[in-house]
C-alpha cells in the first residue's frame, strides 16, 4: 500500500499522536490538531522520506515522513512525522507540525 495513503488512512480515523514540541509549534503559529490534520489528508504526495537519526529510535531503519499541503483554509502547513504502534494498532506520530511562512504573513 502506499505510505501517503496509509498515513492518511491512520489520520482519518483518528489514530494521531503528538509530541509536546508539535503541540507547542502548532500553538506558536496559531494552529490546532485539525489543521494538521486537514493538511495531511490533503496532499498529494509525500515532500521526503527521511531516515530518523534519533537516539531513542526503536529500529535503525525507522523513517519519518515530510508532507507539506494546505489546510482546509488554505493555510500551507509542514508536518514531520512516522508511523509507529501503539499497542496492536498502527498510529501516525506528529512529531512537527507548523504553518510555512509565505510572502505577506
Amino acid at each position: 500500500m502506499d505510505v501517503l495513503v496509509r498515513i492518511k488512512r491512520l489520520v482519518f480515523q483518528g489514530r494521531v499522536r503528538y509530541t509536546e514540541k508539535a503541540i507547542d509549534e502548532m500553538a506558536t503559529d496559531g494552529l490546532v490538531p485539525s489543521d494538521a490534520e486537514e493538511s495531511i489528508l490533503n496532499a498529494q504526495m509525500i515532500e521526503k522520506t527521511l531516515q530518523s537519526r534519533s537516539r531513542t529510535r526503536r529500529s535503525s531503519k525507522e523513517k519519518l515522513y515530510v508532507i507539506k499541503s494546505f489546510n482546509y483554509t488554505g493555510t500551507l502547513i509542514y508536518t514531520k512525522g512516522k508511523i509507529d504502534r501503539q499497542g496492536d494498532q498502527e498510529v501516525f506520530n506528529i512529531l512537527i507540525s507548523a504553518k510555512i511562512s509565505t510572502v505577506g504573513d
